[in-house]
Formats: structure tokens, C-alpha cells, sequence
């Protein structure tokens, strides 16, 4: 710990840059509105290039040479501005961007935009509605599904709408919303959009977690932010599909306070209906009937109660039912699941150099199985609470940008409860009672620069956490350390390494997108999960519109969970702490991107090789092997043509290894009855997975404040077979026996059309 110490006092000392300034800044429009991801460009007299870009209150800050300096501020819609002046100390600098529609106009003709943001160490960050154009079911953007076409982020397949970055878990990712938790992470098997992607501003992702504010997962972040400024005039925009719509109005409630309303809800369940049925048999589809429905809302509200202080309140509520009924085993089964998130948060800004953000939130998330056949009655539900509170300073010291801060989380867990009648062996509910734990966190990073090619990110993140009923405690810290050397003005190179621990684990009951998933907490006999990450990369620019990124990693991870029982067990001694193996995970690989922005066409190519294996005492002998979604090579190829102001066409291309799974070797018969002999844990893959989309928008009318668009989009256009589980079958018959193994498909080619309005 004192040499932790030691190197931090270092970080902060005098010899950091004698010669280095800070330039804060603000930006807005004539409008008075703050402009959120403008970019920031500085060229200095010896041609070194750096760039910032505004944050959700429209500020940025960078360290830079001092001396003459020429700064570009630009923005989509607006004219660019343009400065050059001599620096000689710290400045704080105020931009007005104007609106020009003649500007506006060629931008949409030659889709001058960055659709995807690249940043060092593994972070990347896009707005959704600049990649409208990507195919998309719904005819909107899907947040989780964009994330699912870049680097390291594996292709879940159908009918899943998890995330799985680097060999991680599902449940290993941070999701947040507005600085809340979401436990809850999709909708019936991935078909729709869990986000409302027209109440979003922007997705950050950090696949390295380098930030160390925040913690409490081994493999992402995912921080999806709302509409941080509030509007300035009445505004309407939706979509309208086959499937599902959805409307976002803004509602101005005085010069600086507003009011951001969004909902969304499906209406044909046939259709969805229909999907699931579509591999059954023709005589079966006479006896099953299923019904699904889900809606979900957002609430933003904005009002800068002073030029320093602004206060935001964001909330978000969804709820999804499905139904499943079969008339020939007189099984009627319900499945229910909700989300409710609350964020109130206040910024204050100091002054130039300081801002404090405090942020409180309440997240739940619950699912609530039940299932009758005949005179049984079964029930199964599971919750999660959530109730915390984040403090965060941000300011310069010794020209160097630190952000320290203080997290507290009081977490509350039904992992598993279940009611049962007429059911013949008893039924454990040791964890209906629940479990509560506590977390503490105290974070700080900074990001100094040695010289004017080396630059750095240092974290640190310090861990308690307590569950009470279980009386087990942790301490843990958590460093993040980057490097980052500027080789050219186009060509940089990092390095990094971080480190995770994560208290609250997801189980996965579902090979398929059903939520009967739940959580559980770092308990007696449940140790917490933790990881060391270690990465490598470069960053390269080709030309203006061309750009690449080529990254390694390793990642060794501890006290992984697995959990064989499938949604639960009944007996007299089960319990979750006997019932859950405990092991250890490898995960590492390569991963590369190529994009390119502006001009009429825009895309990029995403390619992952990657290795993912685990390690059990009580599986496969205690040999290693490898994971359900160790997918070798994972590529993803994404493009959008303007062809003129009215037409535009978008195509995604996806190809994937099949994900591992365990296949019987051999089978016997014993008294007349098959039996399955099994080799190696994961011995059989799935086949390659390969779809392409294709979308098609015509314009009616695409301004600053209105839009009118038709969308068209064939999901798998060439119907190609994609299996989401495999079951065999024993025929015998006589003395002839068979094994035919099935493999059953979630949906083929599905066609959609949806009217895309803004006014």
C-alpha cells in the first residue's frame, strides 16, 4: 500500500509538465443551449494535433502545449468556429456555435458525421440516432445489438439479449442508466430494443473499465445517458412499426426548465405469437397458444436552477409478459418481469476548474414465474433493490484533470422464491427471506502527461462490502493504470491494466432469452468474483475519413459461478450455496476495427479472435475447458450508402463460430431404456452463425426541427438457418435404434416496415 501511496504522490508532483496549461471550455449554441459531443480540435505551433469533446453539460477540458495554438470547435448542424491565439497559462474559453441549415443540408447529402467515436484503451461512445441507418427489426436503433457489432463484444445469437464482452459472463457487465444500475438487460428474446433509443443522447462503453469511479463488474461498462439540457420548444418524435412504436415528446416549461416524456408498447402479439411457433410441428400448433406484450416509459427532467447549478431527474419503468399455453399437458405458464429506476442528480460548477455531481438513485428489478398443470400450482420469483448514492469532484491540480468521489449501495436480494401446492417433496425457501448487503467505494483517477507524447490514466478504487445476514466482509482495492504514447501525430500506441471485483453474480437459468434468470449476492459459501485484465493496442488514423484500432488482451478471472440445476431444485437440502460450483476462467484474444466516417458511404469492419475457457473441480474431471460462448472468430461488417437526399441504405453483415454446448458420446440401453453416456464438458459446437440485414429509408422530409422517413428492413435476408439449441431424439425400433438429432431455429427471413416522425 505505501508504494501505491508513493506512486500517486509522484503522479501529482511538480514534474509532471512545467510547461503544460489547461484549457477549459463551454460550448452552446445561439440559442443559449449547451451542445453536447462537440469536437474540439488543437493544433499547436509544432504541429501536434489533440482533441476533446463536450460533455452532458456542454464542458471540456485538456491538457496542452503552452504557445500558440489554432482550435477548431465543430458540431453536426451547426458552422464551425475557429480561434487561434498564444496560450501562456490556464484559460477558460466560451464557444457559440450557429445554426445553419444550409450546413445542415450537405451534412445529410454526405453524412458527414462519426457514427462511432473510438477512444484509447478500449473505449468507444456513439449517439444512436446518428446510426438510424443500421438494419434494425424494430426500425430503430437497438442499443445492445449496436454494441454486439464491435470489437470484443461476442454475437449472442437469436433469441438472447445479453451482453458477453472479452470471455465474460452475462451478468458481468456494468448497465447503467442516468448513473442507476439496470438488473433487468432485455426484452423477450432480443427481439426489441431494451433502450429507448430516441430518449438517448449517448452510449458510452469501456470494455477495459479504466474509469475508476465506477466498479462492481469483471468485464464492461455500459453507461447510456439521457437528455442532460432541457428543451427550448415543443417537439414530438416516434416511430411506427409492425411490431411495436414508440413517442418521445419535449415539453419547455420556462427558458430553463424542461420536461422529456418517451413510451413504448407493442400491440401484436400474433405476430410474436406466430415466431415462436414457427418450428413446431403442424399438429402441435392447433394446441399451443402464446401471447406477449411489453411496454416501457422515460422521464427526463432538466432545469438549470442557476448558471451553477443544474438539476436533473431521469426515471425509467418497463414490463414484459409472456404466456404459454398447452392444451395437451393442461400447462398454463405465466412469466412476468419489470424494471423501475429512479436518478435524481445535482450538478454544481465551482468554477472553471471544478465541478461537483451528486447523484442518488433507486433501481428494482423482479420476475415472477408461475406455472399451472392439472391440481399443481407453482410459483417462482426473484427481486433485486437497489438504494445508492454517488459523490463526485472533478478538478484540476497542477494542470492535471483528477475526479475523486465517494459510492455507497444498499443492496436487497430475493435470489429464489418459490410457492408450491399439491406438489409431492418440499420445497426449500431458505433464501425467501433474502439477503442485504452494503457497499462502500472511494474512488480517484487522473490523467497527467508527462510530455507531449506521453500521457497516462491512473486509477484507484477502494472496495468494502458487507452482507449482514451472512456476515461476510470484503476490502478490497482495485488499480487502473494507462498508458498512452503518441508515436505520430496519427499513431499511438497503450497499454493498461485494471483490475475487478464484482459482489452481486447473475445465474443463468436459460439457454434461451427467457428471464428466469436471478441474482445473488457475495454471501457464506458464495465468494465474490474478481479478475485481472491486462490490454494492449494501437490506434491508428489512415487518411481524414479512414481510421483503425488493433487491440490484445488477457484476462484471468476467479471464483467464477456455475449453476448445472437449470431454474431450480426440489428437495429437502438444496440450498444455493451447495447447489453452485465454484471456478476459475481464462479469457484472451485479439480485436480490430476498421471505419470510416463522412462522405456518402459510412461503415466499419469489426473483427474478434478470441479463447475463453474455465476451470471446475466437480466438471470435466476438473480439466479445463472451454466456455459456453467461446466463439473463435466473431466478424461483423456494417455499411450505410447515401444515394441522394431521399435514398439511403444500410446492410450488416455478421458471421460468428457456434457457441459450445455438451452432446452425449455414445448411448446404451439398460433394461430396454436409452441412456446417454457424456464425454468432455462443451464437447459440441453449435453451427457457424451467418445473417445479413438489409434496410432501405426513404426520405419525405429531414430538417433541423422535422423529419418524415419510411423504413423497410429484411432481418436474414437469405433465410439462413440459425439454431439456438440442439435436442436429440432415440427411435426404437425393434432391434433398430436411432439417434436424430434436431436443431431448432428461433426465426427465418422477417421482413419489417416502419415510419420514422419528428415535428
Amino acid at each position: 500500500m505505501k508504494s501505491i501511496l508513493l506512486f500517486f504522490l509522484f503522479c501529482f508532483s511538480n514534474l509532471i509538465a512545467q510547461s503544460k496549461v489547461t484549457v477549459n471550455g463551454l460550448v452552446k449554441d445561439n440559442t443559449e443551449q449547451i451542445i453536447v459531443g462537440a469536437a474540439v480540435s488543437f493544433l499547436t505551433h509544432t504541429n501536434l494535433k489533440f482533441h476533446a469533446f463536450t460533455d452532458a453539460q456542454g464542458k471540456f477540458s485538456i491538457v496542452i502545449p503552452s504557445g500558440e495554438v489554432k482550435i477548431d470547435v465543430e458540431n453536426i448542424g451547426y458552422t464551425k468556429e475557429s480561434l487561434q491565439f498564444e496560450i501562456k497559462k490556464d484559460t477558460l474559453l466560451f464557444f457559440t456555435l450557429r445554426k445553419s441549415e444550409l450546413e445542415l443540408k450537405e451534412v445529410i447529402i454526405n453524412n458527414d458525421k462519426k457514427p462511432i467515436t473510438i477512444g484509447i484503451g478500449g473505449k468507444l461512445s456513439f449517439s444512436p440516432q446518428k446510426l438510424s441507418n443500421v438494419p434494425s427489426l424494430s426500425g430503430t436503433p437497438d442499443i445492445v445489438k449496436l454494441l454486439q457489432l464491435t470489437p470484443g463484444v461476442q454475437n449472442s445469437g437469436d433469441a438472447n439479449g445479453y451482453l458477453y464482452v472479452r470471455g465474460g459472463d452475462p451478468g458481468h457487465n456494468l448497465m447503467l442508466y442516468a448513473d442507476a444500475p439496470v438488473y433487468g438487460m432485455s426484452h423477450l428474446l432480443g427481439v426489441f430494443p431494451f433502450y429507448n433509443a430516441d430518449h438517448v443522447t449517448e452510449v458510452q462503453f469501456d470494455r477495459n473499465n479504466l474509469n475508476s469511479k465506477y466498479g462492481g463488474r469483471l468485464s464492461s461498462t455500459v453507461y447510456v445517458l439521457p437528455y442532460q439540457v432541457a428543451p427550448k420548444e415543443f417537439s414530438v418524435q416516434g416511430n411506427l412499426g409492425l411490431l411495436s412504436s414508440q413517442l418521445t415528446f419535449s415539453l419547455p416549461m420556462g427558458k430553463k426548465t424542461g420536461l422529456y416524456i418517451s413510451g413504448r408498447k407493442t400491440y401484436i402479439d400474433e405476430i410474436v405469437g406466430t415466431l415462436l411457433k414457427s418450428d413446431s410441428k403442424e399438429g402441435e400448433k392447433e394446441n399451443d397458444d402464446f401471447g406477449y406484450g411489453f411496454f416501457d416509459s422515460n422521464l427526463t427532467f432538466v432545469t438549470e436552477i442557476s448558471k451553477s447549478h443544474i438539476l436533473t431527474i431521469d426515471a425509467f419503468v418497463s414490463g414484459d409478459k409472456f404466456e404459454a399455453i398447452d392444451s395437451k399437458s393442461s400447462l398454463n405458464a405465466n412469466l412476468k418481469w419489470s424494471n423501475q429506476v429512479i436518478s435524481p442528480a445535482w450538478t454544481y460548477l465551482i468554477n472553471e476548474k471544478t465541478t461537483l455531481r451528486n447523484s442518488f438513485y433507486f433501481t428494482r428489478y423482479e420476475n415472477v414465474l408461475s406455472m399451472n398443470q392439472a391440481d399443481i400450482q407453482m410459483k417462482i420469483s426473484s427481486n433485486i433493490k437497489d438504494i445508492g448514492y454517488t459523490g463526485s469532484i472533478q478538478y484540476a491540480l497542477k494542470n492535471v484533470p483528477v475526479e475523486s468521489g465517494f459510492e455507497f449501495a444498499f443492496h436487497d436480494l430475493v435470489p429464489q422464491k418459490i410457492e408450491a401446492d399439491n406438489l409431492s417433496v418440499i420445497v426449500n425457501d431458505i433464501n425467501s427471506s433474502g439477503v442485504h448487503a452494503n457497499k462502500i467505494a472511494f474512488f480517484t483517477s487522473l490523467k497527467p502527461k508527462f510530455s507531449d507524447k506521453l500521457g497516462a490514466e491512473f486509477g484507484l478504487r477502494l472496495n468494502y462490502y458487507a452482507a449482514d445476514s451472512k456476515a461476510v466482509s470484503y476490502l478490497d482495492y482495485e488499480p487502473r493504470i494507462m498508458l498512452n504514447y503518441l508515436l505520430k501525430h496519427d499513431l499511438s500506441f497503450f497499454a493498461s491494466y485494471t483490475r475487478q471485483n464484482q459482489y452481486i453474480n447473475l445465474i443463468t437459468a436459460s439457454t434461451v432469452g427467457i428471464p428466469t434468470d436471478f441474482w445473488i449476492a457475495a454471501s457464506d459459501g458464495i465468494p465474490r468474483q474478481s479478475s485481472n485484465n491486462y490490454s494492449v493496442g494501437c490506434n491508428k488514423i489512415i487518411s481524414r475519413q479512414i481510421s483503425t484500432c488493433l487491440n490484445g488482451y488477457f484476462r484471468s478471472m476467479n471464483n467464477l459461478i456455475e449453476y448445472p440445476y437449470g431454474l431450480t431444485q426440489f428437495n429437502e437440502t438444496t440450498t444455493l450455496e451447495n447447489d453452485i460450483l465454484i471456478g476459475n476462467g481464462e479469457a484472451y484474444g485479439l480485436e480490430w476495427m476498421l471505419k470510416k466516417d463522412n462522405g456518402k458511404f459510412n461503415g466499419w469492419i469489426s473483427y474478434t479472435l478470441s479463447w475463453s475457457t474455465r476451470q471446475f473441480d466437480e466438471l470435466n474431471n476438473g480439466e479445463t475447458f472451454y466456455s459456453k460462448y467461446d466463439r473463435r472468430h466473431n466478424l461483423a461488417i456494417v455499411g450505410t450508402y447515401n444515394f441522394n437526399e431521399k435514398w439511403n441504405v444500410g446492410l450488416t453483415q455478421l458471421f460468428s463460430s457456434g457457441n459450445r454446448f455438451t452432446m452425449p458420446d455414445s448411448w446404451y440401453f439398460v433394461n430396454n431404456t436409452p441412456v446417454r453416456e457424456f464425454g468432455s464438458y462443451n464437447n459440441a459446437q453449435m453451427p457457424n452463425y451467418i445473417r445479413t440485414d438489409v434496410s432501405v429509408n426513404y426520405s419525405f422530409l429531414k430538417t433541423q426541427k422535422k423529419e418524415s422517413i419510411l423504413n423497410f428492413s429484411i432481418f436474414n435476408t437469405f433465410n439462413i438457418s440459425n439454431p439456438i439449441y440442439v435436442i436429440q431424439r432415440v427411435t426404437v425400433n425393434g432391434k433398430k435404434i436411432s439417434v436424430d438429432t434436431d436443431e431448432k431455429k428461433m426465426y427465418s427471413i422477417l421482413p419489417s416496415v416502419s415510419w420514422r416522425f419528428k415535428f
